[in-house]
């Protein structure tokens, strides 16, 4: 079951603050030649705007029922063309070659290990034309960060409702989230994400037989480098 499940009620104030990534998912769709296709769609924060901004279909796949309900409604309100299909990204596979294949939001970091991301990014190199992109962020891991944070009940955002815990893990690579709504205690939601380092990123482009095209430090294209805390990747598969 996905984690997202339990969080399907509260994920519009969970996202709030997660604005900057679709107008550069936008732009990316604008540029794209054959079907789009977003990985983790969830209840359609990037997918609607990236349909309603141009124009074109969007397939959206993701685990959870729960967030693709939501999806499904404001598919219908928004007038937008998104087919929506519960399924896993480890099992990807398209009747036609997509010209993107975007995931948004960290999503990445929900597979725990090596395996899993090697099969995702083989199955999306196979769902790509020649040519098309695959393209991806997620946060750059910073230990001196999370040992401070972790264990410490705190608010999500200024004036939220939602209160988090964080837990570092070292030994697994993991980051586990723990949230309560209105005051700890209540109504308790847990996540988890485990940190893939920028080797391993490059590894899992190689092995999968795509060309790293960029690698950006935030969505306004910024190079990346020591102080970028988000790694932004677009990746191509060869002509």
């Amino acid at each position: 079951m996905s984690q997202y499940e339990a969080f399907a009620e509260i994920y519009d104030e969970w996202s709030q603050h997660m604005t900057d990534d679709v107008a550069y998912y936008v732009d990316l769709a604008r540029e794209a030649d054959g079907p789009i296709v977003e990985l983790a769609v969830g209840n359609g924060r990037v997918a609607i705007p990236v349909a309603r901004e141009t124009g074109r279909k969007i397939i959206g796949i993701d685990l959870s029922p729960a967030m693709l309900a939501q999806a499904r409604e404001r598919t219908h309100a928004e007038g937008v063309d998104l087919e929506l299909r519960e399924g896993d990204m480890r099992d990807l596979a398209l009747a036609e070659p997509a010209g993107l294949i975007y995931s948004p939001a960290r999503s990445l970091l929900h597979l725990p290990n090596w395996q899993d991301r090697r099969r995702v990014f083989e199955r999306v190199a196979a769902a790509l034309k020649p040519g098309g992109r695959f393209a991806w962020n997620a946060f750059v891991f910073d230990p001196l960060i999370a040992g401070r944070l972790s264990g410490e009940v705190q608010q999500h955002a200024e004036n939220s409702r939602i209160w988090q815990r964080v837990d570092y893990d070292p030994t697994e690579s993991r980051i586990d989230i723990t949230v309560w709504l209105d005051r700890p205690g209540e109504g308790e939601r847990k996540l988890s994400l485990w940190w893939v380092s920028l080797a391993e990123w490059e590894g899992l482009t190689d092995v999968a037989g795509l060309d790293v095209e960029a690698l950006y430090g935030d969505f306004d294209r910024r190079p990346f480098d020591k102080e970028s805390r988000e790694f932004v990747w677009v990746t191509r598969k060869p002509t």
